[in-house]
């Protein structure tokens, strides 16, 4: 570690407490609520000792566990809830589906074809692994996505790192970050395109239908969606391979060869690999048909953390070898999950509850509609850019619950088509780029070890602005075309 990386960590270390009391000073002079006055000072100590990486990261992620109870916000029990939260075992679920993959070279293998489809320039590879991962999040979980594709992109990097030069290190380091931040952003992008590629969109659907009875059908959505989804991609792509980690990688000379000897190493696809791609097959086939099969079954019997943990379950249950009583997975490869990621996100939720019990959101949402001489213009960038800065810090399902409501009766106040105003609020909910709490494709991704904090909030401030004036455009061109 160099010595400005420790005085760094040294400052960020004693500035974290320090911001907590400052703000909860501050804050306990306005007539915010003492729920609100501690969640929100919690959450400059959170935030600055991510930043600084002042302590490991899911260390930070302990604190509400720790200081909620100790401020009576909440009980022990109630603030150690969101580390169990079902989300934490669909990341569970899907990482000792992504630890057979490892283990048995499974993921080698499809890497190998991969890069033989897309070709080995670094912007190539960053592209084809872009367009597939969008495509596949429009679909399905954006998680499971996310999920799916680390251990390719893991082995697409290993890979590469093994046969570049010495002179193409420092290329080779930008790359690395690129492709993995370019999943991680892909994932939360592809899932604005349709109405179930992220639940922020159906509870938006589902509010209109309530309190409205207007139908947001799945082609109308999509008539906005895929345009902006596509844009947004393509501005994340610009950014990442143009602006901030160009690599200037280009074809390694041989690669085709080395691509091809590589997989005649590996020789014909074991009676193992057979095993884990019929698990991971019939699991992704759950995951993205989840509703048609609880349709057909009348009830709401499947969803994304069962599929996952069931999924998880028969990598140790599945034999390789019944003599030797071997299995896909054994405990003992659990030690190679990465379970600092769990902690983290589960210090995330912990933080959104802190928001919803402390009622932040809805205080901003009423000062806001008292605001009664807004145009339509304005009402979209304020909304967008709130929904967007407030999903980097608490669940985006949890904030489009809370928001929405909020956001149609602003609608109504300001005599607005509440479609205009919720549809950019939903699509906002997805854009979450800057931190890996913010969402858990970021979280997945972060685990790869290629991807610092700062790094990602560098990246994400400027994927954000863009999503953010593209979202403006697309409301104000073809939603006013659709709903005006």
């Amino acid at each position: 570690m160099t010595a400005s990386a420790s005085k760094s960590k040294i400052v960020g270390l004693i500035l974290g407490p320090v911001l907590f009391a400052l703000f909860y000073f501050l804050l306990s002079q306005t007539a915010l609520s003492y729920k609100g006055v501690v969640v929100l000072s919690l959450g400059a100590w959170m935030v600055t000792w991510w930043v600084s990486e002042a302590t490991p990261i899911p260390v930070t992620a302990l604190l509400p566990m720790i200081l909620l109870p100790l401020f009576m916000v909440s009980t022990a029990r109630e603030a150690a809830a969101p580390y169990g939260d079902s989300i934490i075992f669909l990341f569970m679920g899907g990482f000792m589906i992504a630890l057979a993959l490892e283990k048995h070279n499974l993921h080698q293998r499809i890497a190998l074809n991969l890069i033989r489809l897309t070709g080995t320039s670094g912007n190539g590879i960053i592209l084809g692994f872009m367009i597939s991962t969008a495509l596949i999040s429009m679909w399905i979980s954006n998680t499971a996505t996310a999920v799916m594709m680390l251990p390719i992109a893991t082995s697409v990097t290993k890979l590469l790192s093994g046969e570049i030069t010495e002179a193409d290190k420092p290329k080779f380091e930008k790359f690395a970050t690129g492709l993995m931040l370019s999943i991680a952003y892909a994932a939360s992008i592809g899932g604005i395109a349709t109405i179930i590629g992220t639940p922020p969109n159906v509870v938006t659907v589902g509010f209109i239908k309530r309190f409205y009875d207007q139908d947001v059908s799945f082609a109308t959505w999509m008539v906005i969606g895929i345009p902006l989804m596509l844009s947004i991609l393509a501005a994340c792509y610009i950014i990442l391979t143009q602006v901030l980690y160009r690599n200037g990688l280009r074809s390694i000379e041989g690669s085709a060869e080395l691509i091809q000897n590589k997989l005649k190493q590996l020789g014909a696809i074991s009676k193992e690999e057979k095993r884990v791609l019929m698990i991971f097959t019939l699991t992704c086939f759950f995951w993205i048909f989840r509703q048609n099969l609880n349709q057909l079954i009348g009830s709401n019997l499947l969803d994304d953390t069962t599929i996952a943990m069931t999924g998880g379950l028969f990598m140790f249950i599945t034999p390789t070898d019944l003599k030797r009583s071997e299995f896909i997975l054994d405990w003992v490869d659990m030690k190679n999950l990465p379970w600092g990621i769990l902690l983290l996100f589960g210090g995330g939720l912990a933080l959104a509850q802190g928001m919803e019990d402390a009622g932040l959101v809805q205080l901003i949402g009423d000062q806001i509609a008292q605001q009664g001489n807004l145009s339509t213009g304005t009402m979209i960038i304020t909304l967008t850019g709130m929904s967007m800065f407030l999903t980097e810090l608490m669940s985006n399902v949890a904030l489009t619950t809370i928001f929405i409501p909020v956001v149609l009766g602003i609608a109504d106040g300001l005599q607005m088509n509440p479609i205009i105003l919720a549809m950019p609020v939903a699509f906002a909910a997805s854009c979450a780029f800057m931190m890996p709490i913010s969402t858990p494709p970021n979280a997945i991704l972060f685990a790869s070890g290629y991807i610092s904090v700062k790094q990602m909030m560098r990246a994400g401030v400027l994927v954000n602005l863009s999503a953010l004036i593209l979202i403006f455009i697309a409301m104000m061109t073809l939603g006013q075309w659709l709903y005006a």
